[in-house]
Protein backbone atom coordinates (compact mmCIF):
# COMPACT_ATOMS: atom_id res chain seq x y z
CA UNK A 1 0.00 0.00 0.00
CA UNK A 2 1.00 3.85 -1.08
CA UNK A 3 2.10 5.51 2.08
CA UNK A 4 0.62 9.20 2.32
CA UNK A 5 3.72 12.07 1.46
CA UNK A 6 4.64 13.36 5.37
CA UNK A 7 3.64 16.62 5.00
CA UNK A 8 5.50 18.95 7.62
CA UNK A 9 3.58 19.04 10.96
CA UNK A 10 5.88 22.04 12.25
CA UNK A 11 4.78 24.51 9.25
CA UNK A 12 4.49 27.33 12.65
CA UNK A 13 8.22 26.72 13.21
CA UNK A 14 8.77 26.98 9.51
CA UNK A 15 7.36 30.52 9.34
CA UNK A 16 9.25 31.55 11.91
CA UNK A 17 12.35 30.24 10.83
CA UNK A 18 11.09 32.28 7.65
CA UNK A 19 9.59 35.67 9.89
CA UNK A 20 13.53 35.69 11.99
CA UNK A 21 15.51 35.38 8.36
CA UNK A 22 13.55 38.20 7.16
CA UNK A 23 14.48 40.65 10.20
CA UNK A 24 18.38 39.91 9.06
CA UNK A 25 20.43 41.74 6.78
CA UNK A 26 21.46 39.88 3.68
CA UNK A 27 24.45 37.81 3.48
CA UNK A 28 27.51 40.14 2.72
CA UNK A 29 28.63 38.89 0.04
CA UNK A 30 24.89 39.22 -1.75
CA UNK A 31 25.45 42.81 -0.36
CA UNK A 32 28.91 43.11 -1.78
CA UNK A 33 28.10 41.66 -5.26
CA UNK A 34 25.26 44.09 -5.59
CA UNK A 35 27.41 46.94 -4.63
CA UNK A 36 30.04 46.60 -6.78
CA UNK A 37 27.92 46.57 -9.87
CA UNK A 38 26.58 49.73 -9.21
CA UNK A 39 30.35 50.81 -8.43
CA UNK A 40 31.11 49.65 -11.37
CA UNK A 41 28.48 51.21 -13.43
CA UNK A 42 29.03 54.56 -12.11
CA UNK A 43 33.15 54.15 -12.78
CA UNK A 44 31.99 53.69 -16.56
CA UNK A 45 29.57 56.46 -16.59
CA UNK A 46 32.49 58.46 -15.25
CA UNK A 47 35.14 57.47 -17.50
CA UNK A 48 32.60 58.18 -20.50
CA UNK A 49 32.99 54.29 -20.81
CA UNK A 50 29.47 53.79 -19.99
CA UNK A 51 26.22 52.41 -21.41
CA UNK A 52 22.68 52.21 -21.12
CA UNK A 53 22.50 49.72 -18.99
CA UNK A 54 25.00 51.58 -16.61
CA UNK A 55 22.47 54.56 -16.88
CA UNK A 56 19.48 52.22 -15.84
CA UNK A 57 21.68 50.47 -12.93
CA UNK A 58 22.45 53.87 -11.18
CA UNK A 59 18.61 54.96 -11.96
CA UNK A 60 17.29 51.71 -10.51
CA UNK A 61 19.80 52.30 -7.45
CA UNK A 62 19.10 55.90 -6.99
CA UNK A 63 14.82 54.71 -6.72
CA UNK A 64 15.79 51.72 -4.45
CA UNK A 65 17.91 54.27 -2.21
CA UNK A 66 14.99 56.32 -1.78
CA UNK A 67 12.47 53.60 -1.26
CA UNK A 68 15.14 51.80 1.90
CA UNK A 69 15.51 55.65 2.88
CA UNK A 70 11.70 55.89 3.18
CA UNK A 71 11.29 52.74 5.41
CA UNK A 72 13.87 54.11 7.85
CA UNK A 73 16.80 52.93 6.37
CA UNK A 74 19.48 55.39 5.51
CA UNK A 75 19.34 59.24 4.78
CA UNK A 76 18.66 60.66 1.50
CA UNK A 77 16.80 63.49 1.38
CA UNK A 78 14.11 64.80 -1.60
CA UNK A 79 16.48 67.29 -3.29
CA UNK A 80 19.46 65.24 -3.72
CA UNK A 81 17.25 62.34 -5.37
CA UNK A 82 15.96 65.03 -7.68
CA UNK A 83 19.57 66.31 -8.55
CA UNK A 84 20.15 62.66 -9.24
CA UNK A 85 17.41 62.51 -11.35
CA UNK A 86 17.74 65.73 -13.49
CA UNK A 87 21.52 64.61 -14.02
CA UNK A 88 20.57 60.72 -15.07
CA UNK A 89 17.78 62.16 -17.41
CA UNK A 90 20.49 64.19 -18.87
CA UNK A 91 22.86 61.29 -19.61
CA UNK A 92 19.78 59.10 -20.81
CA UNK A 93 18.97 62.29 -23.11
CA UNK A 94 22.95 62.99 -24.54
CA UNK A 95 23.46 58.95 -24.93
CA UNK A 96 20.33 58.34 -26.99
CA UNK A 97 21.55 61.32 -29.07
CA UNK A 98 25.12 60.88 -29.35
CA UNK A 99 25.75 57.23 -27.93
CA UNK A 100 28.28 58.78 -25.76
CA UNK A 101 27.07 57.76 -21.92
CA UNK A 102 28.67 59.86 -19.57
CA UNK A 103 27.94 61.60 -15.95
CA UNK A 104 29.62 65.32 -15.40
CA UNK A 105 31.41 65.85 -12.28
CA UNK A 106 28.26 66.93 -10.34
CA UNK A 107 26.33 63.87 -11.20
CA UNK A 108 29.71 61.41 -10.19
CA UNK A 109 29.67 63.34 -6.86
CA UNK A 110 25.68 63.04 -6.45
CA UNK A 111 25.71 59.27 -7.38
CA UNK A 112 28.87 58.19 -5.52
CA UNK A 113 27.25 59.32 -2.64
CA UNK A 114 23.68 57.23 -3.51
CA UNK A 115 26.17 54.54 -4.86
CA UNK A 116 28.20 54.83 -0.94
CA UNK A 117 24.66 54.96 0.76
CA UNK A 118 23.26 52.42 -0.81
CA UNK A 119 26.29 50.36 -0.18
CA UNK A 120 25.45 50.62 3.42
CA UNK A 121 21.58 50.11 3.24
CA UNK A 122 22.49 46.29 2.04
CA UNK A 123 24.84 45.85 4.71
CA UNK A 124 22.09 46.89 7.41
CA UNK A 125 18.73 46.75 6.29
CA UNK A 126 16.82 43.61 6.91
CA UNK A 127 16.05 41.38 4.19
CA UNK A 128 12.27 42.61 4.95
CA UNK A 129 13.43 46.26 3.71
CA UNK A 130 15.46 45.25 1.16
CA UNK A 131 12.19 42.72 -0.39
CA UNK A 132 9.70 45.77 0.35
CA UNK A 133 11.86 47.80 -1.95
CA UNK A 134 12.76 46.13 -4.88
CA UNK A 135 8.76 45.15 -5.19
CA UNK A 136 8.27 48.65 -4.70
CA UNK A 137 10.88 49.22 -7.84
CA UNK A 138 9.43 46.38 -9.89
CA UNK A 139 5.76 48.00 -9.43
CA UNK A 140 7.12 51.15 -10.46
CA UNK A 141 9.18 49.91 -13.40
CA UNK A 142 5.69 47.83 -14.69
CA UNK A 143 4.06 51.63 -14.13
CA UNK A 144 1.94 50.17 -11.26
CA UNK A 145 1.38 52.23 -7.84
CA UNK A 146 4.47 51.77 -6.36
CA UNK A 147 3.77 53.85 -2.89
CA UNK A 148 4.10 51.59 0.27
CA UNK A 149 0.73 50.03 1.30
CA UNK A 150 -0.79 50.74 4.39
CA UNK A 151 0.04 47.39 6.59
CA UNK A 152 -2.50 46.14 9.52
CA UNK A 153 -1.54 46.64 12.74
CA UNK A 154 -2.31 43.77 15.47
Amino acid sequence: MAQPIPLSRHTGAARARHAKVMLLPIARQTADDLALRVHLALDALRRGAGSMIDAQTLTQTMLLTGFLAESGFGSTSGDELGAAERAVSTVFDIGRETGEWKLDGTGVALFAAIATNYDQQLHRAPLWAITDASERLDRFTAGLTYQTLARKRA
